[in-house]
């Protein structure tokens, strides 16, 4: 690595590191000062920090790999999450979770079922879902940026004392960069994390913008179009994908057909049905969850979820798309001899390019760009799981009245005692990536149906949150099971077809055990006390049957109305969800050189923020303060 991309590295650390100590002082000033930065942050610094908390590095080298391999069709695979659950909260849900005027998603929850042992128990589950995510991610962050600097970085540090090695290279990177993330962030909190996430947040777009502007220079269209098919650049399907590569690069297309997805239009429809269920039920309770509530009104917490899919995606798919037409280049020839072999790892693609591709000094601004991306997502985990811990468990449980200095200290050890327990787990390399798979998979599977039914059913209550969580949890954890044990069955089996069969099918399935758990627990149980129900449908307003409960309020206020926006809202979505994806594909069809689809794409883009500028944003503007 040249001096020049070294200083580079280590001038962006030092400003990181600066940056994050100098605005710490007013972090001190007590609990919501610390996780939520006195609620005075302006919205458009927290929807750059929520951008850049969303750009991390082992996502990025996924992205990097879908679109080399299916091309403009692969930012649908992105639905899968859903990455349009952005949309959804854009549009309504920041408003509501905003208007409930507290810390974090498990406290929000005695809001909605009250403090007795039903709102307790479902205020339980989701602090333990919360802090259980937290820790597995951060052990799978040591795992993942550990081996990517590894790959990038010329030195070789293991630790050794006489011939016991104690940490290997990727180790000992990673213990390093998470010291350094942890301290500005266990030192300023909230103010720390968005103070740098914004610094991060413009490295990143400047990388995106010099790796681009690299990628249209140095690669003609001639070289592009010889590699590309017409399928590629499309982003039409019909049920099953077609070729994507021609017969000349035939490792690629084996490749795609054995990933599958070959029945796109199922997996598609599949997606759909699952996001739409997912957006609505809400942001998980991590730091999407603590920036809406961390701005200043209910106003600002709509413009900052807008602002976040506004500054995202164009300048990530830049960086993303750069790397991809290099690759095309330079690697696909290469590489579609031993895919096949190599077990199809497409993640390799970002580290391949950058260390042989890349010229010096847009190499030390894309590396330093790549791990702010890393820091500003570890961080962003750093800061809200020991809000749990101390608001939701610690404070509530254990010691209720204390001054605010101790609660910082405490939020303190919290942070180290996270850190420390996701690094400790981190080391078992083998057994994290099952944990991974299990919470994105399990935990979040079984988050849907209760989070879903909680915001429009008024008879909903706490213990069918409960159980309706732990259903799908339940449910979707055997399926995990099946998946890490399908050499053990029988072929031909039920279990051997299920266990080789896509999680995203699945769906239905881990749905309806959950929507099972909730009604039973629901019906079985009193409801919820009448007067938590008002309160918090008086202050919230969701829209869904709270027929009984509106009636009561009308009775007691005349003037009080019911949320009526249901139609508008899911129109609005349709619409966002078009508008979220022309700001993936924009970039997309503008580096590869395809002009009519880039001049389509714009204007689809235009449109649709005319469109958004009427029906949402102009409505915004009048929620009152």
């Amino acid at each position: 690595m040249d001096v020049i991309d070294i200083s580079i590295i280590a001038i962006y650390i030092f400003l990181t590191l600066f940056v994050g100590i100098w605005i710490s002082k007013k972090a001190s000033k007590g609990l919501e000062s610390y996780f939520l930065g006195g609620k005075d942050i302006k919205w458009y610094y927290l929807g750059l920090s929520n951008g850049s908390g969303q750009f991390d590095v082992s996502g990025t080298a996924w992205m990097v790999g879908i679109l080399f391999l299916y091309g403009a069709k692969s930012f649908m695979f992105m639905w899968v999450w859903p990455v349009f659950n952005q949309i959804f909260i854009m549009m309504f849900l920041a408003v509501w979770i905003r208007r409930s005027n507290i810390m974090t998603g498990s406290e929000w929850i005695l809001t909605r079922f009250g403090d007795g042992k039903a709102g307790r128990a479902s205020h339980s589950i989701i602090a333990v879902f919360a802090v259980i995510s937290a820790v597995g991610f951060i052990a799978y962050f040591f795992e993942g940026v550990g081996k990517f600097l590894t790959i990038i970085l010329p030195w070789n540090i293991p630790l050794e004392i006489g011939d016991v090695l104690l940490l290997t290279s990727e180790q000992s990177y990673a213990l390093i960069i998470i010291f350094l993330t942890t301290l500005y962030t266990i030192k300023g909190g909230m103010f720390s994390v968005v103070a740098t996430e914004v610094l991060q947040y413009i490295i990143m777009v400047i990388a995106g913008l010099l790796v681009a502007g690299y990628a249209f220079v140095s690669i003609s269209d001639v070289e592009i179009n010889s590699i590309i098919s017409e399928e590629w650049r499309s982003i039409f399907f019909s049920n099953e994908l077609g070729d994507h590569w021609s017969d000349k690069f035939k490792a690629f297309n084996d490749l795609i057909d054995t990933q599958g997805y070959k029945m796109f239009g199922a997996f598609i429809g599949m997606s759909l049905l699952k996001g739409f269920f997912a957006s609505i039920a809400g942001p998980v309770p991590s730091f999407d969850f603590q920036r809406i509530l961390s701005t200043r009104s209910v106003k600002e917490a709509a413009y900052m979820s807008g602002f976040t899919n506004l500054v995202l995606y164009i300048p990530r798919y830049l960086l993303i798309t750069g790397i991809v037409v290099i690759a095309l280049v330079v690697l696909t020839p290469e590489m579609s001899t031993v895919t096949a072999l190599s077990g199809g790892d497409l993640e390799v693609i970002l580290p391949k390019v950058i260390n042989h591709h890349i010229p010096v000094g847009v190499k030390g601004l894309l590396l330093a760009g790549l791990l702010a991306a890393f820091m500003s997502t570890f961080s962003a985990f750093v800061n809200s799981a020991p809000a749990y811990i101390v608001n939701d468990i610690y404070k509530k449980y254990f010691k209720p009245e204390a001054s605010n200095k101790h609660y910082i200290k405490a939020s303190h050890i919290a942070s180290i005692a996270v850190v420390a327990l996701g690094v400790c787990m981190g080391f078992f390399a083998e057994s994290i990536n099952s944990l991974t798979l299990w919470i994105s998979s399990a935990l979040y599977g079984g988050y849907v149906a209760a989070n879903f039914l909680k915001w429009i059913w008024w008879r909903f209550n706490g213990w069918g949150y409960f159980w309706g969580m732990l259903a799908g949890l339940l449910i979707a954890t055997l399926q995990f099971i099946l998946d890490q044990n399908k050499g053990s069955f029988e072929e031909g089996s039920l279990l051997f077809d299920l266990s080789h069969l896509s999680a995203i099918y699945l769906f239905p399935i881990i749905f309806g055990f959950s929507l099972l758990g909730s009604y039973l627990g629901t019906y079985l149980t009193k409801p919820t006390e009448v007067e938590v129900l008002k309160s918090f449908y008086k202050n919230v307003k969701p829209w869904g049957w709270w027929k009984p409960i509106y009636a009561q309020l009308k009775n007691e206020d005349a003037s009080f109305e019911k949320n009526n926006d249901f139609w508008l809202d899911m129109v609005n979505c349709a619409i966002g969800i078009v508008w979220q994806s022309s700001m993936i594909l924009l970039p997309i069809y503008l580096i590869i050189r395809d002009y009519p689809k880039t001049l389509v794409t714009l204007a689809v883009f235009v449109i649709t923020s005319i469109i958004l500028k009427f029906t949402w944003l102009d409505k915004t503007k009048k929620i009152p303060n």
